[in-house]
């Protein structure tokens, strides 16, 4: 049967039906909602003009809300969830904001075209930190973020004319402002729990079907129903593929209404993130065991996007310049595919096999991602990731590497070599690794190093990236390898 979608926006909850199963929240809210605050930049989810905030329940009486890109969302994954926007941000007596107080008194605004984005992104960290999982009961316990928490929440947002630091100034002044301004978090809570689904929503629109299932095996009968079926994560990527390529998607299938793909589970042996699990919060435990993965998580595109983006997402997309991937592999991470057949685990190494081209059937979809953690031998893991690219903030690679190794005494065990950016595939550069291990277990640096080198130029020979060139691309790769060593010897 089909349902329409129900999201609660200004107030009251919403119902759309009709429109297409991928116009974006962006086009909704500037050509249906006239809700005209939010700005279209970049319509790819660089720019931030587009920032919203969306808000989901978070099974404790309470709402989580993120920040995300109004321009790559697609309008049927708001079923079930909160929309604001900067027309909520003022009290209907015309109080601003605190948010939009600050921005005033800060001079945060110039052109004004980003103002909106940048407001939407500082309501959230606003809310976080302004609210316990439970909401506000009498006074709010409020804390404060550091200047580099508030630098690390704008890295999605563009301005051109102020130079940020007014607008950091006022994200550090917003909690000055009284009254304070709190949602009302219970009752929120209250309204999106009543428009819950309990079954798949299924939504038609144009000749096409957009389902959300609530359980891995209601997705596994739909994907093995419609095997061409597109299934779509946070749409960080796919959604590209309309507002920039004009495709059509076909039937859709989204997983964001999955519980059990947002677990993260954790044991002696592996971490077990499901697929649903956003970039943000995947990396945030990650780090817990892995701290050298810090910078690539600060790094890898911008909050937004990370809200919005799945970790199963990027390992499923397989570009051979995502930023998930070489990191994974180096930490011999494996991927759990799931269908009406049941699980199937593999290395994830082994699950490209060409470009866009994986060793899935056709109706298999990636249900979880595992990671060792650092127990029994691991526990003598060396592991280094590196990321280079134009942009230190929210921009992809040109090359990715990470190198792991097991130190035992003055020789390594189980080196793995792992590149981005440098093949048709993330790939690992085993005869490199094997090069370097008998070179330090019999301590000649200069071996080492010229024996790893011409294997790793060997290896990735064939460079597919458009982007850049495989002389390019092994150039800042070689060394990148040789500082990894000279840092291991200094140890």
């Amino acid at each position: 049967m089909n349902q329409p979608i129900r999201f609660y926006h200004r107030n009251a909850i919403q119902e759309v039906s009709g429109t297409s199963t991928t116009r974006t929240v962006l086009q909704y809210l500037r050509e249906d909602a006239r809700c005209t605050g939010t700005k279209e930049g970049c319509a790819e989810g660089d720019c931030g003009a587009c920032t919203v905030v969306i808000g989901e329940p978070d099974g404790a009486g309470g709402v989580v809300f993120k920040a995300v890109n109004a321009c790559v969302q697609f309008l049927p994954t708001l079923d079930g969830r909160a929309l604001f926007t900067v027309e909520d941000l003022r009290q209907p007596d015309g109080t601003l904001h605190p948010v939009q107080q600050a921005l005033v008194d800060c001079h945060g605004s110039q052109c004004g075209f980003c103002t909106p984005g940048f407001a939407m992104s500082m309501f959230a960290l606003y809310e976080k930190h302004g609210h316990t999982t439970t909401g506000c009961a009498g006074a709010c316990e409020k804390t404060r973020p550091t200047r580099e928490e508030i630098s690390n929440t704008l890295t999605g947002n563009l301005c051109r004319c102020t130079g940020y630091r007014p607008i950091i100034d006022a994200a550090e002044q917003m909690f000055d402002h009284a009254p304070l301004a709190p949602l009302n978090i219970p009752a929120l809570a209250r309204t999106l729990d009543g428009i819950q689904r309990e079954e798949t929503f299924h939504y038609e629109a144009n000749g096409r079907q957009f389902d959300a299932p609530r359980t891995a095996e209601a997705l596994a009968a739909l994907k093995d129903a419609n095997p061409n079926v597109r299934i779509l994560a946070g749409s960080t990527d796919v959604g590209l593929w309309v507002t920039k390529q004009l495709r059509d998607l076909g039937d859709i299938v989204y997983i964001g209404q999955i519980e059990s793909f947002k677990h993260v589970e954790t044991t002696e042996d592996w971490i077990e993130i499901g697929a649903g699990v956003s970039v943000d919060r995947a990396y945030a435990e990650l780090v817990k065991i892995y701290p050298e993965l810090e910078e690539t998580r600060q790094r890898f595109a911008s909050l937004p996007i990370r809200n919005a983006g799945t970790l199963g997402g990027n390992v499923a997309n397989g570009s051979p310049i995502g930023d998930s991937m070489p990191g994974l592999i180096a930490l011999n991470a494996r991927v759990v595919l799931q269908s009406v057949n049941g699980l199937r685990e593999m290395p994830l190494e082994d699950l490209y096999i060409a470009y866009q081209k994986k060793d899935m059937a056709e109706n298999e979809f990636v249900a979880a991602i595992r990671v060792p953690t650092r127990t029994g031998q691991r526990a003598k893991l060396q592991f280094r990731a590196y990321k280079l690219s134009k942009r230190f903030d929210s921009d992809i690679s040109a090359v990715y590497a990470a190198y792991s190794f097991i130190a035992d005494g003055d020789a390594i065990r189980e080196p793995r070599l792992v590149y981005g950016g440098m093949a048709a595939t993330p790939k690992r550069a085993s005869h490199a690794g094997r090069a370097r291990r008998c070179a330090l277990a019999r301590s000649h640096r200069a071996s080492r190093d010229d024996r790893a080198r011409q294997r790793l130029r060997a290896a990735h020979r064939h460079a597919r990236e458009q982007r850049l060139s495989s002389g390019y691309g092994q150039e800042p790769a070689v060394p990148l390898l040789a500082g990894d060593a000279s840092a291991e010897s200094a140890r």
